[in-house]
């Protein structure tokens, strides 16, 4: 009992606690409410003064503004006006000027207007005198012909053909200054070449010709080689193929053949027979026999060596055995084997010069003449018959070509063609390397002259070292200096299409003109 009292009454006690302390609360808000609110009312008055003092604040400053800014505009105002009045009066005076402009157009368009009138005018008269000069013309050409009883047609022929031949004249002017110039140029580097190879190389001065005659030791000697009724010789000239002649010359015997390597097996077969002295038919084809294998070991090694001599390699062995049997050929009394060797030698010193293939210069300076080895055994000239036998044999295109045009019949494909017809020119030229009869002599020689005097205003010609130069004297009064160059460059091609000569020939137009008088 006492205990639930003691909670009863605990309980009471907490609740009007509880009541006493709302009260106080309450109480205590209301105050801190009533302190709050006067200070909310005292800022609100405070804000509403600060208010008030910041509107009339900006009110004074707005009017500031609103004054600057009229002063400033006034003044912007005053200098575009300002501006304004002096664009105008630069417009005035522009005005001004195009008002002048115009009046002066005006008057310079009247006075081109006055001036083309009178220009008018004067072209009229201009027209009318001009037919005029064209009727005064016309009768004075009337009045030429009839004088000089030449018709205007043939007045201007004849003025066609005068300065035709001045143009001509001209042009042969013009050629030759070109050519002079040229040959200038490529006279100084050739002859360069051309003396360096010729000091480089020596050779013989003349080759030695092919014997064709054979000395016995006595005219007894010439019974024995032609034998009873004959038989000797006939046996001989069977075996070799070749003609002898027993005639009255004292101690000689002469063969002839046109096949350089069987006279030369003849006359080692006979020279054999008579040193041996048993001389009879199969004794004779003994011998023939045996100098026959002798005379094609010798074409061999001499084709050999040659090939060897030069530097070269890889030729056909038909071809080395051609390039031996030259050694038994002649031409003019050179002998080819010799010639072709020589060729071959300045060929090369003059490709090496030139800085171009010496290998080639070489080659094709050995083999240009091949054709000679057969020439009188195939019909065409020995540049044909080379050309188409180094094809046969495996040569390439540059050396048939240059084999084909060494005499100039045709143009050199390659820089190394016309070095070796340059080669072949030099050794055949050489003074005595080359002879000829003395009527072949005489006939080229009267044939040089002859040309020479076929052509207009040639006073004098003569044909002097040996047939290599022939000198001409024209008239001056009819052969100017170009006409002269014409005539030495035409009669060049003249010789060269109807004449045959060893290596070249000189051609010399002289014009001279001499005046004379006396002191008295």
């Amino acid at each position: 009992m006492p205990d639930a009292v003691y909670v009863l009454l605990s309980i009471g006690i907490g609740v009007a606690l509880g009541v006493v302390l709302g009260l106080a609360y309450r109480a205590s808000l209301k105050s801190k409410r009533e302190a709050v609110e006067k200070e909310f009312k005292a800022a609100m008055e405070e804000a509403q003064k600060a208010a008030a003092i910041v509107k009339k604040e900006a009110a004074v400053e707005a009017k500031d503004t609103v004054f600057q800014a009229k002063a400033e505009a006034e003044k912007e105002l005053k200098e575009k006006r300002h501006e304004l009045n002096h664009l105008e009066k630069r417009l005035r005076q522009k005005e001004e000027a195009i008002e002048k402009k115009s009046d002066q157009m005006e008057r310079k368009e009247q006075e081109f207007s006055r001036k083309e009138k009178e220009f008018s005018s004067k072209e009229r008269s201009l027209s009318e005198r001009d037919a005029e000069a064209k009727q005064l013309v016309k009768e004075q050409t009337l009045t030429l012909e009839r004088l000089s009883g030449v018709s205007s047609e043939e007045a201007k022929a004849e003025l066609q053909r005068r300065v035709e031949e001045e143009s001509r004249f001209e042009s042969i002017k013009l050629a030759k200054r070109i050519e002079d110039e040229a040959k200038e140029a490529a006279y100084k580097k050739a002859t360069e070449v051309l003396s360096l190879a010729i000091q480089r190389y020596a050779s013989d001065y003349a080759s030695d010709a092919t014997v064709t005659a054979v000395s016995i030791p006595n005219d007894e000697m010439k019974g024995r080689i032609i034998g009873r009724e004959g038989r000797n010789i006939r046996a001989l000239e069977a075996a070799t193929g070749v003609d002898l002649i027993v005639d009255d010359t004292p101690e000689l015997v002469t063969l002839s053949g046109f096949d350089p390597v069987r006279r030369e097996v003849a006359r080692l077969s006979l020279e054999r027979l008579i040193t041996d002295g048993r001389i009879h038919p199969a004794r004779i084809e003994e011998i023939v026999e045996k100098v026959r294998r002798d005379v094609d070991a010798t074409i061999i090694e001499e084709g050999e060596k040659a090939v060897f001599d030069v530097g070269l390699s890889g030729i056909h062995p038909e071809l080395v055995k051609l390039v031996g049997r030259l050694k038994y050929r002649t031409s003019y009394g050179q002998n080819v084997l010799q010639h072709s060797r020589e060729v071959a030698y300045l060929a090369g010193m003059m490709a090496g010069e030139l800085g171009v293939d010496v290998k080639l210069a070489k080659r094709a300076g050995l083999l240009h003449d091949i054709g000679k080895a057969v020439d009188h055994e195939v019909e065409g000239s020995h540049q044909d018959i080379g050309a188409k036998l180094a094809k046969k044999h495996g040569e390439n295109d540059k050396v048939m070509n240059a084999i084909l045009v060494h005499h100039g019949e045709g143009e050199p494909a390659t820089v190394e063609a016309a070095l070796v017809a340059a080669a072949d020119a030099l050794s055949a030229a050489r003074p005595g390397v080359r002879s000829e009869n003395i009527e072949n002599y005489i006939k080229r020689l009267e044939k040089l002259e002859q040309l020479a005097m076929s052509y207009k205003g040639v006073e004098k010609c003569y044909a002097i070292q040996a047939g290599r130069e022939v000198r001409i004297i024209v008239k001056p009064e009819e052969v100017s200096d170009e006409m002269a160059w014409n005539i030495s460059k035409e009669l060049s091609k003249k010789i060269e299409a109807e004449m045959t000569y060893p290596g070249q020939i000189r051609v010399t137009v002289i014009r001279e003109s001499r005046y004379v008088e006396y002191a008295k």
